[in-house]
């Protein structure tokens, strides 16, 4: 029983020394994750997320969380007896549905991640694209209605947030000019202030194993490419539905000055520590040009 005790501390030994050289690169960098999926609706993968990201603050990396909740706003919705909408995959989001998602995405979600991760450590604040004039927007298109564009972030509270040493915890909920508030892509969002804070990496927690070459044909997984191959990706149309607006945000935060983006399986336990700190890393990465 000696002997099976030493030789699993000395596995675990072996995995923190092998952790180091990727703690080191990555000490005192930014990175934005994407949080959504399985891995947000599972209790038990929702605490493994909020340790993950504390894990990463307590080695020095500057971790900021931004979070959708399309599943989350339906749920509400159909209580308060108000039924769903979409145009090409996006919800329509009348007067009465954007107080919704505001109640959906600011009131719940996001208290609820920022709950989660402080269990392990007092790091989290919440915020909303409304704080600190965070995230100006433009409407996207009258049919629509209060969905909106990034037209504009103020990185300035980020900047402050982590200069503190906190990791902030963004709800995708933006206003315009005037004030009015609009919902917005959280894929778009989070690619759009890796690019305002110059974020080492742009991660995003999916709920598949990453890109495939030939959706939905699981063993044409991609595991590494570059801008260009991402591009051609898009280009040639065979990038699932659902992973477009996701491939498309990386490719403009590539294009300005993100290094790095990746597509991570989000029902993975642990899926942030296997990319960040393991030789194999895991889902797929995109390098910039």
């Amino acid at each position: 029983m000696t002997d099976q005790r030493t030789a699993t501390a000395q596995e675990r030994a072996a995995v923190l020394a092998d952790a180091l050289p990727y703690i080191r690169e990555f000490s005192g960098r930014t990175v934005v994750v994407k949080y959504g999926g399985h891995a947000m609706d599972s209790p038990e993968l929702a605490e493994l997320f909020a340790q993950d990201i504390v894990l990463m603050r307590l080695v020095g990396i500057n971790p900021v969380v931004v979070h959708g909740g399309g599943p989350q706003i339906t749920e509400l919705m159909q209580r308060l007896g108000k039924e769903p909408t979409f145009v090409d995959g996006r919800r329509v989001t009348d007067a009465e549905t954007v107080d919704i998602v505001r109640m959906a995405l600011v009131g719940k979600v996001n208290r609820e991640v920022v709950a989660s991760i402080n269990q392990q450590g007092p790091y989290a604040v919440g915020l909303s694209g409304e704080d600190a004039g965070l995230i100006t927007v433009t409407q996207r298109d009258p049919a629509l209605g209060f969905v909106g564009d990034v037209s504009r972030i103020e990185p300035a509270i980020l900047e402050r947030l982590i200069g503190q040493e906190l990791i902030p915890v963004i709800a995708t909920v933006g206003v315009d000019e005037a004030g009015q508030a609009y919902n917005i892509n959280a894929d778009t969002v989070a690619g759009a202030i890796a690019e305002a804070i110059g974020a080492e990496k742009l991660v995003y927690l999916t709920d598949v194993a990453g890109v495939y070459a030939e959706w939905p044909d699981e063993s044409t997984l991609i595991s590494r490419t570059d801008l260009a191959g991402l591009e051609r990706l898009l280009s040639d149309g065979k990038a699932g539905e659902g992973m477009i607006p996701k491939l498309e945000s990386c490719a403009h935060a590539l294009r300005n000055g993100v290094r790095r983006a990746h597509i991570l399986d989000g029902r993975l336990p642990h899926a942030l520590l296997l990319e960040f700190f393991t030789s194999e890393g895991i889902g797929t990465m995109v390098e910039g040009g």
